[in-house]
């Protein structure tokens, strides 16, 4: 269903239009699932592979503004494939791959829908925050031990709600974060109680999470939302607003981390995760060394090493999401990641500030996947189901804005 207006009146069809809310019901549903992985398979995985198989079987076409983010992670995956040849022991690896190609389908996925029509954004971002609520919280009640059995939703005496892991549980929150914070910021007064309850929760789930990575993200991402609404607002009067609410935000939150810390647990971990460089980053097989070394390893390796096997050798993970595209889907992979990267970040930057209804979702997506960037130096996204939704949201509204300028440009030169 187009999302650009037509001269032409279409036909309603109960049918049609009772099909197209209940695949957009299990897109939300698939969304919301993505926030309890405490095993795998999980129930999103499951549900997504059935309901992508079935979404293209029923007819879901992939546009030209698409198949670029296609064809960039197919070849991705086709460089992880020749990965497995050079394995002595192919151990998981084949799985490995099997739900790396899972993931790329998803991205694309997402990016087709939400070009079919742009509603759905909103639908997917309510499910994101409706999770991120949910998981955070079983965070904070986990690593307060709230109930007995609590601590199945901590590690390491971390928060990490229904993840596996609180340096993926905490990344997981920032974008529902910051679509709240644009709520709050551009929204009605009287939804604003809602929006800060559900914000302060997510927000001890970050803190609580005491993932240094996402700490990071959540400060850039933050700051990056109010200065690029700063800059898309020229109204004197929404920009004292906006400042008025950020600095209100920043002393709640900075009270809310000094009560925090009133905690001797909470105080005592906050300050062993604010350390810089931490042990296991120094040291002749530190996380840094480790790096120049597979970096130096990657060189001589032009098909890569295959997918753990890296691990396997330093008995640690790459933790850099740029070694790890090297040592797992080689050169060819490496060179695909680099180029989607950079070719996401120019769709995200060249229809940031322009007037759509899927706008706010297209800076939310693009501020969060800068900051995935950044802190992929020191950690590994490769594998994190919502970087890959994140990844179609923007393909999907740049899609969006390529059928509307198409659109614009056939009825500029059409006769009235």
């Amino acid at each position: 269903m187009s999302t650009i207006n037509s001269h032409q009146p279409v036909p309603f069809r109960p049918q049609l239009a009772a099909l197209t809310l209940f695949g957009s019901a299990l897109v939300a549903i698939g969304v919301f699932l993505s926030g309890f992985v405490m095993s795998e398979p999980a129930p999103y995985e499951l549900l997504m592979v059935v309901q992508v198989a079935v979404w293209f079987l029923l007819g879901l076409k992939i546009s030209r503004a698409v198949a670029p983010l296609l064809a960039l992670l197919l070849t991705f995956n086709v460089g992880g494939m020749l990965s497995l040849t050079v394995m002595k022991d192919l151990g998981t690896g084949p799985m490995y791959l099997a739900v790396s190609t899972f993931l790329a389908l998803t991205a694309v996925f997402f990016a087709a829908i939400i070009e079919e029509r742009h509603q759905r954004l909103r639908l997917i971002f309510h499910a994101w925050v409706a999770a991120a609520i949910i998981t955070a919280l079983l965070g904070v009640l986990g690593y307060f031990q709230a109930f007995p059995g609590a601590e199945v939703f901590t590690r390491y005496d971390r928060a990490k709600g229904a993840f596996q892991d609180p340096n993926v549980f905490g990344p997981f929150l920032i974008a529902p974060t910051l679509y709240l914070m644009h709520g709050l910021l551009t929204g009605r007064l009287r939804e604003a109680p809602f929006k800060v309850t559900g914000l302060l929760i997510i927000t001890l789930g970050v803190f609580l999470s005491f993932s240094r990575a996402a700490w990071a993200l959540f400060l850039f991402s933050t700051i990056a939302l109010v200065l690029i609404l700063l800059l898309k607002e020229r109204t004197g009067a929404f920009r004292l607003k906006i400042l008025l609410l950020s600095l209100t935000a920043l002393v709640l939150l900075v009270v809310a981390v000094v009560i925090a810390l009133q905690f001797e647990q909470v105080r005592n971990l906050f300050l062993d995760r604010t350390t810089l460089v931490k042990e296991y980053d120094a040291g002749p097989l530190g996380r840094f060394a480790r790096h120049r070394i597979g970096f130096l390893m990657a060189m001589e390796n032009p098909l890569g090493i295959g997918p753990m096997v890296f691990g396997q050798i330093f008995f640690e993970d790459e933790h850099n999401i740029w070694l790890k595209s090297l040592t797992t889907y080689g050169w060819i992979g490496f060179v695909s990641y680099v180029t989607m990267m950079v070719w996401t970040l120019a769709i995200g930057f060249r229809y940031l500030l322009r007037d759509r209804p899927w706008q706010p979702y297209l800076m939310i997506a693009w501020i969060v996947i800068i900051g995935h960037v950044i802190i992929g130096n020191v950690i590994d996204t490769d594998h994190w189901r919502h970087f890959y939704l994140l990844l179609g949201i923007v393909w999907g509204c740049g899609a969006l804005e390529w059928r509307y300028q198409r659109a614009l440009r056939r009825t500029v030169a059409s006769p009235a």
